[in-house]
């Protein structure tokens, strides 16, 4: 989609819709939409008389052939009330719009800013809003109601230093959420973990990032025994990721920051087999590794001043005949023992090797995403991020950054009381708790011992990496949920 900006009156764009935003209070018609209704001969204030004009969030009103505009259609989008509305409304106030519009075969728009927000986090706010929107999942039907994307989008009513920076962090950042929901979104038969690892390369080589990916064998050599058990029972092989930013000015000894993205491009549950019911959207089971390559993508472009350093452990995890069983111990890559009680907590397996990777490449703080476990489901349902962290200040700016990109996430308690959940009679320890309940922490708190006194967080996007029905912002599927946190995250590092 073309984005462009718009720098004459409202009254003189040409366009087939113009969109703008209506608060949820008593006199709604004022600043901007007053000189709209004076424009519009009082059409504003008669739809606010009739109640049609209720600023809701997310309601919309749309006029045909506004008089005294140049545009064919007037969009009035709801953003509710204005103590409330903060960037995670207008984000997804500006995809629906872009939804709506394009449902009704409008294939241009413009945006006119409010006065309350014509800063370039707000066009910025907008310009992800539209292109995250845009995005559609269909990408394998032959034949679509909606064949074509949106043509083009203007900024409008924002001052040009404001539109221009927003407009280009905002393509920045939605076009890396977005390239992780495509990864997220293809079927397990047309991205394996070798063929993940080609994407990757692709990207990073198209970004300028360094990147290794390490076959079996290197794997095997590497001793990353836990991973290697996952993937033993696919005659796929697995791939071991590893993407590098490095800024111009680092030094050693300086902090570097390492994201540990779990991708399992197919979960069945191994020998703990998973029930059929649902089981097809296991191949979103690799959506932490996509994450983490779409934050690289967009650090690529950005250039924070930290060291950045991603690794994606890749596997499938299946029943064949050479499967691990319930039962079996295996040797991660920094030596503990792990007792394997359950097939199915595969993910926490092959993050404990990526973790135990990131710290020997001198990552001094470490963050892991992984839809990890049904438990964080549970808790939190499909609406907050599980959020674990072993230090208080790192989460806390990370909790900083999420907030400020409207991204719901919720800290989880990591007591030591837990690790007793996950002692084992065999090994070190074992691969699920032995209490009832907690399961969410506990696999928590497995990952912790990889990460040993380095500083660490996990984020358990089991429930909010994929959406099963379409929302008004949003297409069914990936939702890419965490990348944004991450990039504004080490961009303030």
């Amino acid at each position: 989609m073309e984005l462009t900006i718009e720098s004459q009156p409202f009254t003189k764009i040409s366009t087939d819709a113009l969109v703008t935003y209506v608060y949820e209070k008593d006199d709604k018609i004022e600043g901007v939409l007053a000189e709209m209704d004076a424009a519009t001969g009082g059409r504003l204030r008669e739809l606010d008389a009739s109640g049609e004009l209720t600023g809701k969030l997310l309601e919309f009103t749309l006029v045909h052939n506004p008089p005294g505009l140049a545009a064919k259609r007037l969009l009035l989008v709801g953003l509710g009330k204005p103590e409330k509305c903060t960037g995670r409304e207008l984000l997804r106030a500006s995809g629906a719009a872009l939804r709506f519009l394009k449902a009704r075969a409008v294939r241009r728009m413009a945006v006119l800013a409010r006065e309350q927000a014509r800063d370039a986090a707000s066009a910025q706010t907008v310009v992800e809003g539209l292109l995250l929107g845009d995005m559609e999942s269909d990408i394998y039907k032959t034949e679509k109601k909606n064949e074509k994307h949106f043509d083009g989008a203007a900024l409008a009513g924002w001052p040009n230093e404001a539109a221009e920076k927003g407009r280009a962090a905002g393509q920045v950042t939605a076009g890396a959420q977005n390239f992780t929901r495509s990864l997220v979104n293809e079927p397990s038969n047309k991205l394996t973990p070798r063929m993940l690892a080609e994407r990757a390369e692709a990207m990073a080589k198209a970004a300028g990032l360094s990147i290794e990916v390490f076959d079996e064998n290197k794997i095997r050599e590497l001793a990353m025994g836990a991973l290697l058990s996952v993937a033993q029972g696919s005659v796929e092989p697995p791939r071991f990721i590893v993407v590098t930013y490095t800024p111009p000015n680092h030094k050693d000894g300086a902090p570097v920051l390492g994201l540990v993205g779990k991708a399992v491009t197919f979960d069945t549950g191994g020998i703990s087999l998973k029930p059929a019911d649902g089981m097809e959207k296991m191949k979103y089971d690799m959506a932490g590794g996509a994450t983490m390559l779409g934050v690289m993508k967009a650090l690529a472009q950005l250039k924070p001043a930290v060291k950045v350093i991603a690794c994606v452990p890749a596997t499938e995890n299946m029943p064949g005949g050479r499967a691990q069983k319930p039962g079996d111990v295996q040797f991660a890559m920094s030596g503990k023992s792990i007792e394997v009680i359950n097939t199915d907590a595969e993910g926490r397996l092959i993050l404990a090797d990526g973790l135990a990777y990131a710290r020997k490449l001198g990552c001094t703080h470490l963050i892991d995403a992984a839809t990890l476990t049904g438990a964080i489901v549970v808790a939190l349902s499909n609406i907050n991020v599980g959020v674990f962290g072993s230090e208080q200040g790192f989460t806390e700016r990370l909790l900083a950054s999420a907030r400020a990109c409207g991204e719901k996430m919720w800290p989880m308690p990591v007591d030591e009381e837990y690790r007793e959940m996950i002692k084992s009679g065999i090994a070190d320890i074992q691969n699920v708790g032995s209490g009832k309940g907690g399961g969410a922490i506990t696999a928590a708190m497995f990952l912790k011992e990889f990460s040993e006194e380095t500083p660490w967080i996990h984020l358990d996007i089991a429930g909010t990496a994929w959406l099963d029905e379409a929302k008004p912002w949003s297409a069914k599927g990936a939702s890419g949920v965490a990348v944004r946190t991450l990039i504004d995250l080490a961009m303030k590092f």
